[in-house]
């Protein structure tokens, strides 16, 4: 049992250090595997495999239904089922695409409120919305604006300012 509790063991720590090391095999032999240590020869497919193919040795060993073979082949069947999870789950976790981020370009054409009056040559500040957040930006018009003025976005020249004009009502 004492081989079986060391596999899994083994399996434990090489998961762990996958998780810190993660990629650093490809890094230094500089792309020269290209893939091959991806999906099913990843590692920590591979690491689920020994620790599980370990652990359910030992408890088939230890449980007394079988002899040293047979606790290797259930803790092969019980590996390749951690082995598959691992990499079903990895895969999920790769599809996994969030929402773009935002950019500044993506301020263009919203609208939004004077809150610091904006003079003929100057600056004031508006309150806008960037994907539901409000942001409040440096702003410029050709036109003065009082505060609460409500405005349309021109132009973005930076990422904090832009140019407005005020909306017709």
């Amino acid at each position: 049992m004492a081989w079986f509790l060391g596999i899994g063991i083994t399996g434990v720590v090489l998961l762990a250090l996958s998780l810190v090391f993660d990629g650093l095999l490809e890094g230094v032999l500089d792309g020269a595997l290209d893939g091959v240590l991806e999906g099913w020869l990843s590692l920590p497919v591979v690491a689920g495999f020994v620790a599980m193919t370990g652990f359910g040795g030992a408890i088939a060993l230890g449980t007394g239904w079988t002899g040293p073979a047979g606790a290797t082949a259930a803790g092969a069947v019980v590996g390749t089922g951690a082995a598959w999870l691992t990499y079903r789950f990895s895969r999920a976790l790769m599809r996994d695409q969030s929402t773009p981020t935002p950019r500044a370009d993506d301020l263009l054409g919203t609208s939004g409120k004077v809150v610091t009056a904006i003079p003929a040559q100057g600056y004031g500040e508006v309150l806008l919305r960037l994907a539901g957040q409000p942001l409040k930006c440096a702003a410029r018009s050709a036109v003065p604006l009082a505060r609460g003025a409500e405005v349309w976005v021109e132009a973005v020249p930076t990422g904090t300012s832009v140019v407005v004009r005020p909306v017709d009502r």
